[in-house]
């Protein structure tokens, strides 16, 4: 079911104390404000507590500032981090490509067809392979070449679009390279990466092709913030598919660009809608 219209999006999380949900919904019904989804976890080997609540205002001048105001004064004795998200808002994005099209070109049909609940700002790629496309949606495109004698510059580049733009969060749609811990510290949290499941007993070029040779039997592929740590970051969703014997190494990369796909939409749509909490290397997520 997707989020109606109308309702807002409150997402918080503190330490593991006595009446965490009763300070969310008791303030709610002080405000007047209809509760139509909930989700709450407590972690107990963290001892932290995580919330997510949509509600619809009953009153017609909703205040959200002096909302804001009054709940973080009531949210101050639980230590309790929060965020509120009106509806309708839309985030905006940077998205980063490099020569494969397939994650670039799903991210914009769902944009343009109002799927997910982004705005893209700007597309950047070390190649230049796709600005015809990116051009075609309207979109500034940034060609920034890349070598590892170049390779901070580059990155200052791409800092100052993000910077520019006023991006709140960075899709990496297939960019195929490796950003500096720097870049990483900087885009903590907001930042998504996709790559496929083979990883690590398939590295280097053809994954899919040394798959085949092997003869998996699933394909998948995995959604995650980026840290220092090479595709091992916070994962955020993953999702896999079965393959056999009669699939050929094109049908296995056929298959897993599909997966791809879908599990970065996935994990960009549940951060877009504040189901995604990062506490230490790990994630809570709230799905649907």
């Amino acid at each position: 079911m997707s989020r109606s219209d109308d309702t807002w999006i409150l997402a918080a999380q503190c330490p593991s104390r006595l009446g965490t949900v009763d300070v969310v919904t008791r303030f709610l019904k002080e405000r007047d404000c209809y509760i139509t989804e909930q989700q709450s976890f407590d972690d107990r080997l963290g001892e932290r507590f995580f919330i997510r609540t949509e509600f619809r205002p009953l009153a017609a001048d909703f205040d959200a500032e002096a909302f804001e105001a009054d709940f973080a004064t009531r949210a101050l004795e639980f230590e309790m981090d929060f965020e509120l998200t009106p509806p309708e808002r839309r985030t905006p994005v940077v998205i980063m490509v490099s020569k494969a099209d397939h994650c670039l070109h799903d991210l914009l049909y769902r944009y343009r067809t109002g799927q997910l609940p982004l705005e893209i700002r700007a597309v950047i790629s070390n190649h230049p392979d796709l600005e015809s496309l990116v051009a075609g949606h309207g979109l500034p495109y940034h060609h920034f070449p890349v070598t590892p004698e170049t390779k901070s510059a580059q990155e200052t580049r791409v800092r100052e679009v993000i910077e520019a733009t006023g991006a709140e969060l960075v899709i990496l749609a297939r960019y195929m390279q490796v950003l500096s811990s720097e870049m990483c510290a900087r885009l903590s949290g907001r930042a998504i990466n996709i790559h496929h499941s083979l990883l690590p007993g398939f590295k280097g070029a053809k994954p899919y092709h040394q798959a085949y040779e092997k003869g998996v039997k699933l394909v998948g592929a995995t959604a995650h913030y980026i840290n220092d740590d090479l595709d091992e970051g916070p994962i955020i969703t993953q999702g896999v598919e079965p393959v056999s014997h009669a699939d050929y190494p094109e049908d296995l990369v056929a298959k897993g660009k599909d997966i791809e796909c879908l599990t970065l939409a996935r994990a960009v749509s549940l951060h877009l809608e504040r189901r995604v909490f990062l506490h230490a290397r790990r994630t809570v997520v709230f799905t649907r």
